[in-house]
């Protein structure tokens, strides 16, 4: 909650590249918004995508492993588990079930912080406790050595401070003062600085991520695995958390670094998205329907590039036959010929 401490007083000034960021995020919600209106069938097979990825990604990265063969039994079936590893995976897809299925009306809370971390780490003895010894995070150099990279929160300040950070992300979102991008990443940094478990508190922080991102309109976490980008870029994971930590317990650490990191990766989800799902062949009867709405949201005039860059996925050929059968149904007309024609609705 140092981070979000730090936002509250107003101690930030946000770099141009955090800027661009948010920016772009915004631009994107769009998109999300007009494919999950307009193609929900479409986007079935990407959401199975995402949990497969997102079980195994979360879990490869603490080191937690199965065979691939057995990935689409363990995630996608209920079979006997055979390992540690099997229940782990299992129980983080059954978080992730529970944060699809709810949405935002699952609250952020010390209480689903605590049920999260129970399903992400099966009936082991700690699994929704927190922790009751210092866990520090601990570098291993190349000679053998080891060095306390950072020191978490005690044990005994652990649910005070976990409590305040529930607490001050609920209001900070209430208070609408500071992009809720910001505040969803800060809270993440927080989070892992406090580092409330034993074992589990990467897991449960992308869970938490997918979770706020839900609380503030970010969908693209159900379609795209966050886990498995954040995967695809551990090595700069580690190195900005490692850098936005230093100085957390004073309040005087550096947040952009691993802000601006969560931020890239939901930026690069929804580039994922909009390209992936734009090269699903949608039903003919769904793109009709795509385009009838597009062409409703139309100035007066627009030209068929404009409908190809509001209808993602929808062929050239289909637009014009779109065009053609509306226009003998008097509701559009052509007001101009060629490569840049035009055409105007009637009604």
């Amino acid at each position: 909650m140092k981070t979000l401490e730090m936002i509250q007083e107003k101690r930030i000034e946000i770099p141009m590249t955090v800027s661009w960021y948010l920016s772009d995020i915004g631009r994107m919600q769009g998109v999300q918004e007009l494919f999950m209106r307009q193609s929900p069938q479409r986007l079935k097979v990407l959401r199975e995508h995402a949990i497969a990825q997102s079980a195994i990604s979360s879990n490869r990265i603490e080191g937690v492993e199965i065979d691939r063969k057995r990935v689409g039994t363990v995630v996608f079936g209920h079979p006997a588990l055979r390992d540690r590893d099997e229940i782990e995976i299992a129980g983080y897809r059954d978080a992730l079930n529970l944060i699809h299925r709810l949405g935002a009306k699952l609250h952020v809370s010390e209480e689903t912080m605590l049920k999260l971390h129970a399903s992400c780490r099966g009936e082991i003895w700690d699994s929704g406790k927190y922790k009751d010894k210092s866990v520090d995070i601990v570098e291993k150099r190349r000679d053998g050595s080891q060095l306390v990279r950072f020191k978490t929160v005690s044990p005994k300040d652990t649910p005070r401070f976990s409590r305040k950070l529930m607490e001050m992300w609920a209001r900070q979102i209430r208070e609408r003062e500071l992009s809720h991008l910001l505040l969803l990443a800060a809270f993440n940094l927080d989070f892992l600085c406090i580092h409330p478990f034993r074992d589990g508190n990467g897991r449960v922080s992308r869970l938490l991520l997918l979770l706020t991102c839900y609380h503030i309109g970010i969908e693209v976490g159900r379609y795209i695995s966050l886990e498995r980008l954040i995967e695809d870029n551990k090595e700069r994971y580690y190195e900005t958390l490692k850098q936005s930590s230093q100085g957390w317990h004073e309040g005087k650490h550096d947040p952009w670094p691993f802000l601006g990191f969560l931020l890239f990766i939901i930026k690069k989800a929804y580039d994922e998205f909009e390209d992936r799902a734009g090269q699903i062949p949608a039903p003919k009867g769904e793109k009709t329907e795509m385009l009838r709405e597009a062409i409703n949201k139309m100035d007066s005039e627009f030209s068929v590039s404009e409908l190809q860059n509001a209808c993602p996925g929808v062929g050239i050929d289909m637009i014009r036959l779109t065009l053609k059968r509306l226009k003998a149904q008097n509701i559009v007309r052509s007001i101009s010929i060629g490569r840049n024609a035009k055409w105007k609705r009637i009604r």
